[in-house]
C-alpha cells in the first residue's frame, strides 16, 4: 500500500462553539468557517476541526499533540495571552522536560489536552 498522504486533520468538539472557536483564534490559529458548525482551524498546512457538538466522554479523553519549533519559546507567547483570565476552564502547564524532549500542555475551554512539544535534536 503506497498512501501519499498531504495532511491529517482530526475532529474535536467543543462545549460552547463559540468560545472555543475565540480560543482558537487566540491562540494564533486561522480560522475557516465550513458551516454554522464546523470549522477549520489551520496554522500553515496543519489543521483541525472544530464541531459543534459535544460528548463529554469524547472530549475529556481527546489529547492533540503538536510540534513546535521552539516550546519554550511557545510557552513565552502563551503566557502573554493570560488564557485563563479570559476562558476560565482553560488551563496552561508549564514546559516539562520528557527523555524525547519537551513539551507544555494547554486544556481549552473544553477541556481538550493539547500537547505542544518539541523533540530533542
Amino acid at each position: 500500500m503506497d498512501i501519499r498522504a498531504k495532511s491529517i486533520r482530526p475532529f474535536i468538539g467543543a462545549k460552547n462553539f463559540q468560545e472555543s472557536s475565540s480560543f482558537y483564534r487566540d491562540i494564533g490559529f486561522e480560522e475557516v468557517v465550513l458551516s454554522h458548525n464546523l470549522t477549520l482551524f489551520r496554522i500553515g498546512d496543519f489543521g483541525f476541526y472544530l464541531q459543534d457538538a459535544y460528548v463529554k466522554d469524547w472530549v475529556d479523553n481527546t489529547m492533540v499533540f503538536m510540534e513546535v519549533e521552539d516550546v519554550h519559546q511557545f510557552w513565552d507567547d502563551l503566557q502573554k495571552l493570560n488564557l485563563p483570565s479570559h476562558y476560565h476552564t482553560a488551563r496552561i502547564t508549564p514546559v516539562r522536560t520528557e527523555p524525547w524532549g519537551a513539551v507544555c500542555y494547554v486544556h481549552d475551554p473544553s477541556g481538550i489536552l493539547w500537547h505542544f512539544g518539541t523533540f530533542s535534536k
